[in-house]
C-alpha cells in the first residue's frame, strides 16, 4: 500500500512560477536575486496557508542554486537544489519559533551564524511563527539581525505582525502576503484534479475555494476530504453534503417566495432547512449574503464582485432583474438586524421567521409609509 501524501505537501510549489496568487511577492524576490539587491533580513507576513514558508524555501533554494535559470528560478537539478529537496542541505536551517522560543534557542542560532557555509554562497535561516519568540529572545536576536555576516540571510515568517517588536520590524524588509482569490484557488484545484485523474464540477471547485477563505492549504485539505468521500468524481452535491453547506437553491427559492408574499411557503421552506440540521443563525447570515449578491448584480460594473461559478452568476443576474434595488436594500437591513439580535434572543427561530415575514410584507409597509407621508391614509381612515 502506497503512503498517502496530502495534496498541500504533494503539490507544494518548488519554483516562483508555481506559487499561486502572490505575483507581487514573487516578482519582487526574483528582481532582487537578478539585480543582486538581496536584503539580509526578510519578514513575510500574512494570513495562514497563503505561501509564506513556501516562498521562504524557494528563495533560500534560488540564492544557493549553482545553475539558476534565465527567468531566475532554481534549477532543481544541481547539488544544492537536490540536497534541499531531499531535506539534507547544510546551508538552509528552519526553526519553529512556536516550540523554540527561549533565549537559549536564539543564542544557539546566533552561535551557528558565526560559521560560514561549507559550500554555496549563503546560509539561510527560516524562522517560522516568529511572533512566538519571547521579548528576551527578540532582544538577544537584535544585534545579529542588524549586522549579520555577509553570507547569512534571515527569513522570518508570521501570521501576526503586530506582535513583533518595532526594533525587529525596522531591521527587516517586509513583504505582506494577500489572501488568495477564489478564482485562483479554483483554478489550482482544477489543475490538481486533472493531474490526479479526478473529475470535478466547476461549481464544486468554487464552493471549496470559497470555504477556504483565501488559504490554499485549507482549500487542498478540503479537496482531499471530498476526494476521500466521493472518489474520482466530485459533484457540487457531494461538496454541500460533506461540508454541511446550505445549497444556493434554498436562498433563491426563499427570496422568490418572500418577494411574492407567499408566507406559508416561506415558513415551510425554513422548517425544511432547520429539519436538515442547519442552524438558524447560519441561515440568516447566508440570506444576508444572498441579498447582498443580488444588490451587486443590479449594476454591470459590480458583477465582478460575485465570487461564484458562471452558472450561479447567471441565476443571480436573472433574479436581480426581477426585484427592485430599494426592496433588496430594505430586506438586507432586516436580515442584518436579525443577525445582530440572534444571540440575545430567547426564541431564535421565531426571530428568523419574523424577519422573513417582514421581508414578505415590505412592499405593504412601504406603501403605508408613503400614504402616511402624503396624508392620504388619514383621509381614508376618516
Amino acid at each position: 500500500m502506497d503512503h498517502f501524501i496530502v495534496s498541500a505537501r504533494k503539490y507544494r510549489p518548488s519554483t516562483f512560477e508555481t506559487v499561486v496568487g502572490q505575483q507581487h511577492i514573487t516578482s519582487t524576490l526574483k528582481n532582487a536575486i537578478k539585480s543582486n539587491h538581496l536584503a539580509q533580513a526578510f519578514l513575510f507576513c500574512g494570513p495562514r496557508g497563503v505561501g509564506k514558508t513556501t516562498n521562504a524555501r524557494i528563495l533560500a533554494k534560488a540564492i544557493n542554486c549553482q545553475n539558476i535559470t534565465e527567468d531566475v528560478e532554481p534549477c532543481n537539478a544541481c547539488e544544492s537544489c537536490m540536497s534541499f529537496n531531499n531535506s539534507a542541505s547544510f546551508n538552509i536551517h528552519e526553526l519553529d519559533a512556536a516550540s523554540n522560543n527561549s533565549v537559549d534557542d536564539i543564542r544557539n542560532l546566533v552561535e551557528q551564524v558565526r560559521y560560514p557555509p561549507q559550500y554555496g554562497k549563503y546560509k539561510v535561516y527560516i524562522i517560522d511563527e516568529v511572533h512566538m519568540l519571547s521579548n528576551a529572545a527578540f532582544n538577544a536576536f537584535l544585534k545579529t539581525l542588524e549586522e549579520p555576516p555577509s553570507y547569512a540571510i534571515f527569513i522570518l515568517a508570521t501570521t501576526e505582525k503586530h506582535k513583533i517588536i518595532p526594533t525587529i520590524l525596522s531591521r527587516c524588509q517586509i513583504f505582506d502576503f494577500n489572501r488568495i482569490q477564489v478564482k485562483d484557488i479554483a483554478e489550482q484545484i482544477s489543475r490538481i484534479a486533472q493531474k490526479e485523474g479526478i473529475s470535478i464540477e466547476p461549481q464544486a471547485q468554487h464552493l471549496i475555494a470559497q470555504k477556504a477563505d483565501g488559504a490554499m492549504r485549507d482549500a487542498l485539505s478540503i479537496f482531499d476530504l471530498i476526494v476521500t468521500y466521493s472518489g474520482k468524481t466530485i459533484t457540487y452535491k457531494n461538496v454541500i453534503e460533506n461540508l454541511h453547506i446550505l445549497d444556493y437553491d434554498y436562498y433563491f427559492q426563499i427570496t422568490d417566495h418572500v418577494y411574492k408574499k407567499e408566507d406559508a411557503l416561506v415558513l415551510l421552506k425554513l422548517d425544511e432547512i432547520v429539519r436538515k440540521g442547519f442552524d438558524g443563525h447560519n441561515f440568516i447570515v447566508g440570506m444576508a449574503e444572498h441579498l447582498r449578491n443580488l444588490l451587486v448584480c443590479k449594476d454591470p460594473s459590480t458583477v465582478k464582485l460575485l465570487e461564484v461559478s458562471e452558472e450561479v452568476q447567471k441565476r443571480y443576474l436573472d433574479q436581480a432583474a426581477q426585484i427592485p434595488a430599494g426592496y433588496l436594500l430594505s430586506a438586507l437591513n432586516i436580515a442584518n438586524q436579525c443577525d445582530i439580535q440572534y444571540k440575545g434572543s430567547k426564541s431564535p427561530r421565531l426571530l428568523v421567521e419574523l424577519a422573513l415575514l417582514k421581508m414578505a410584507h415590505l412592499q405593504d409597509a412601504l406603501q403605508i409609509a408613503q400614504l402616511l407621508q402624503s396624508g392620504d391614509l388619514k383621509k381614508k381612515l376618516n
